[in-house]
């Protein structure tokens, strides 16, 4: 299967759907993985990372859509926030999309995937079971949360903070 990567088209988004590491796993399981040239900038992965695991770097996102079976992203449609450009107009029937949707919230970016004929897999929507614990995007989100809250407070705290 042949996995594309693009940067996120949501302004604020600084997360990357693959990192290199990742990249890596995914080829070797058997997967190409084509990724836009600075879509791990905003993460901290350069281009030479994704190199060095394995993936091929595209300058063209359009030629990115056209060639990946299946695409990796944070945020689309409907999550991909108000005013974003998105990708929508460069997907073609049958692809498939994993990300964060809104689904419920943000209809019409969604049906215009299903008017396309696009299999769109929204990770807020995985069951939170042990069974999909592995594909449990919101709980590890949340986690990350909690450890930058904490991080924040403690940076604005005026006295030692024991990290107990």
């Amino acid at each position: 299967m042949i996995i594309g990567v693009p940067s996120e088209s949501c302004p604020e988004e600084c997360r990357v759907s693959v990192v290199p590491a990742g990249a890596a796993s995914l080829i070797k399981a058997g997967h190409e993985v084509l990724v836009e040239s600075g879509a791990g900038l905003s993460a901290g992965f350069s281009d030479d990372e994704y190199r060095n695991n394995g993936a091929q770097l595209v300058e063209n996102v359009q030629q990115l859509f056209q060639k990946a079976e299946f695409l990796f992203l944070v945020r689309a449609a409907g999550a991909a926030g108000i005013g974003s450009p998105g990708f929508v107009q460069y997907l073609q029937p049958g692809q498939g999309v994993i990300a964060f949707l809104n689904p419920l919230a943000e209809l019409p970016p969604n049906l215009e995937l299903a008017r396309r004929g696009v299999n769109a897999f929204a990770l807020e929507l995985i069951p939170r079971i042990s069974r999909a614990q592995s594909m449990d995007a919101l709980s590890s989100m949340a986690s990350l949360a909690g450890y930058k809250g904490v991080l924040l407070a403690a940076n604005a705290l005026p006295k030692i903070f024991p990290l107990m």
